[in-house]
């Protein structure tokens, strides 16, 4: 079960013209929204993640507006592990499982998810906040990951999860981003 004390979240390259093109883009941007709203709300922390911004532009405004008080973390390489600041920012935060988001699901989401399982963290893809162009690349993704030892989530399963009880100081808060 996912526990909020030990728990991060990874957004991964939700980005320019790729994030408004990929599967169910509105919808998939939304339930990352929440997410990042539920995530902050429960005091968990956050990497933020963009691959070349330059050539593809930034975070869209609805990811980044949420993220102002979280440092972006540019990457070169599809892994984002394979940045030595992005593996140390990981490592700092003393997390030992991590919920991952973003796109390309097949691509950046996959490798950098193989990366983490390596390393020994526990890894929760949500499935409905990650996307790719091909709804067949978002499927051999969520198999591949599921093959490799990630656990596949939804947004509403990992919140309630994290959340345990109604009966919490944010509950309703929490509710009414989800609702």
């Amino acid at each position: 079960m996912l526990q909020k004390e030990n728990c991060g979240l990874i957004v991964v390259d939700i980005q320019g013209t790729l994030a408004r093109i990929v599967q169910q883009s509105d919808l998939f941007i939304d339930n990352t929204a929440k997410l990042i709203q539920c995530c902050k709300l429960l005091s968990i922390p956050i990497i933020w993640l963009e691959q070349n911004p330059k050539g593809l532009g930034s975070t869209v405004p609805e990811i980044s507006d949420l993220l102002t008080e979280s440092a972006v973390n540019e990457k070169s390489h599809f892994n984002a592990l394979f940045e030595d600041s992005i593996k140390d920012a990981i490592k700092a935060t003393d997390k030992k499982r991590w919920l991952v988001v973003g796109i390309e699901a097949h691509i950046c989401v996959y490798q950098t998810v193989l990366a983490l399982l390596n390393e020994g963290f526990e890894v929760d893809v949500v499935s409905d906040c990650i996307s790719s162009r091909l709804k067949s690349n978002i499927a051999l993704a969520l198999v591949n990951m599921r093959e490799s030892g990630a656990s596949i989530t939804s947004l509403e399963m990992c919140v309630f999860e994290l959340v345990k009880k109604a009966k919490t100081d944010n509950f309703r808060e929490i509710l009414s981003v989800i609702k």
